[in-house]
C-alpha cells in the first residue's frame, strides 16, 4: 500500500510536467537570454529558503516540546511541498506527511500534526503582512483592483478558518471532534450521491480531535511565542522577494522597492487562490499584468515571470520529488540535501 501511495504521487508530478512541457520549453529558451550568474543566485537564494522553511518548522515544533534538526525538516518540508502541489489538498497532504515522519522517527503524533497545521496558518499570517504591504503601494499608485481585493479576502477567510479550527481544537477535543464529524457527514453525503459506502469514518474525526487536544497540551512556551515563527515565514517571503529581484536583475529591467513588494504579493496572493496546483497557468498570467501594471515593459514581466517561476515552483517541484522518493525508500539523505 505504501508503495503504491509513492507511485501514485510520482506519477501525478509526471502529469504535471508533462501538461507544462510547453512552459518548460519557453522557459529553457527565455534562460538562454538571462545573465546566468543571477540565475544562479536565484537558485542558491532558493535553496537557503528550504533550509529557512525547516527553521521555521523547527520553531513550531520547538514550542510543542518536539525537538528535529534542521536539516531533517528541511527535507520533510520540500517533500510535503511536492505533495501539496501534486495532490492539493488544502494542505492536508504535507500534514500528512509530517504526521507519518513523525510516526517513524518516535515523535508524538499529535503533536507534529498540530506544529504542521500551525505551520500553514503562521505562514499564510506571515504572507498577510506582505501583502497588506503590497496592497499599500497598489493603493497609492491607483491600481488596486476589485480582483485583487476579492482574492485578498478569500485568502483572509481561508486563514480564518484554519485559526478557528485549530482554536476549537486547542479549548475543546470534543467540540473539535463535533465539527470534524459534521464535515464528515457532509462529505459522506456527497460520496453516496455516487457509490454506497462511506468515505470517512466519524469515529477517526473524534480521534483526531483528541491527537489535535493532546498535541495542544504538550505547549510548552506562552502563546506569544508564536510570533518568532511567524518572523521566520516573513523571512522566507524576504527570500522569494530576493528571487523575484534577481529575476529583474537578469534582464537588467530597473525596479524600486514598491514593484518587488507589490509584483510579489499579487502573484503570491493568487498562487494560494487558485484552483490549479501551486497556482499553474493562473501565476503566469496573472504576474506580468501585475508587473505591467506597476510600469514593467510588459514582454519585460513576461521573462521576470517565466524565471520566477523556474526558481520558485519547477526548481522546488524537482527537489521535493527526489526527497519524497528517497524518504520511502528509507535510504539516509546526504548532509545539506
Amino acid at each position: 500500500m505504501k508503495k503504491l501511495f509513492v507511485v501514485v504521487i510520482l506519477f501525478l508530478g509526471m502529469i504535471i510536467v508533462g501538461l507544462s512541457f510547453s512552459e518548460l520549453e519557453t522557459i529553457l529558451f527565455t534562460l538562454q537570454k538571462a545573465h546566468l550568474g543571477f540565475f544562479l543566485l536565484a537558485l542558491l537564494i532558493q535553496t537557503i529558503w528550504f533550509i529557512s522553511s525547516g527553521r521555521m518548522y523547527q520553531s513550531i515544533f520547538h514550542l510543542l516540546g518536539v525537538h528535529e534538526d534542521v536539516l531533517t525538516l528541511s527535507r520533510i518540508a520540500t517533500a510535503a511541498n511536492f505533495i501539496n502541489i501534486v495532490a492539493p489538498t488544502a494542505g492536508a497532504g504535507g500534514v500528512a506527511l509530517f504526521a507519518r515522519e513523525a510516526h517513524r522517527r518516535g515523535h508524538p503524533t499529535g503533536k507534529v500534526t498540530v506544529a504542521a497545521a500551525l505551520f500553514l496558518l503562521l505562514d499564510q499570517i506571515a504572507f498577510l503582512v506582505i501583502l497588506a504591504l503590497g496592497i499599500i503601494v497598489l493603493i497609492r499608485r491607483n491600481d488596486l483592483n476589485a480582483g485583487e481585493i476579492s482574492a485578498s479576502l478569500f485568502l483572509f477567510g481561508i486563514a480564518l478558518s484554519y485559526g478557528m479550527v485549530l482554536y476549537i481544537g486547542y479549548r475543546s477535543a470534543e467540540k473539535l471532534g463535533n465539527l470534524l464529524a459534521k464535515l464528515v457527514r457532509g462529505v459522506n453525503w456527497v460520496v453516496h450521491l455516487f457509490r454506497k459506502e462511506n468515505y470517512l469514518s466519524e469515529e477517526r474525526a473524534h480521534e483526531f480531535a483528541h491527537e489535535i487536544a493532546d498535541g495542544f497540551a504538550g505547549l510548552t512556551e506562552k502563546p506569544s511565542s508564536l510570533i518568532r515563527p511567524v518572523l521566520w515565514g516573513i523571512f522566507d517571503k524576504g527570500l522569494l522577494m530576493l528571487v523575484l529581484i534577481c529575476s529583474f536583475l537578469a534582464f537588467e529591467v530597473p525596479f524600486s522597492a514598491g514593484t518587488i513588494v507589490a509584483g510579489f504579493a499579487m502573484a503570491y496572493l493568487f498562487l494560494i487562490v487558485s484552483p490549479t496546483p501551486s497556482g499553474i497557468g493562473i501565476v503566469e498570467g496573472i504576474m506580468p499584468i501585475a508587473l505591467t501594471s506597476l510600469n514593467v515593459n510588459w514582454s519585460q514581466s513576461v521573462v521576470i515571470t517565466l524565471i520566477y517561476r523556474a526558481v520558485t515552483f519547477w526548481f522546488p517541484l524537482a527537489v521535493g520529488a527526489w526527497t519524497f522518493r528517497l524518504l520511502h525508500k528509507g535510504e539516509r539523505l546526504p548532509d545539506g540535501m
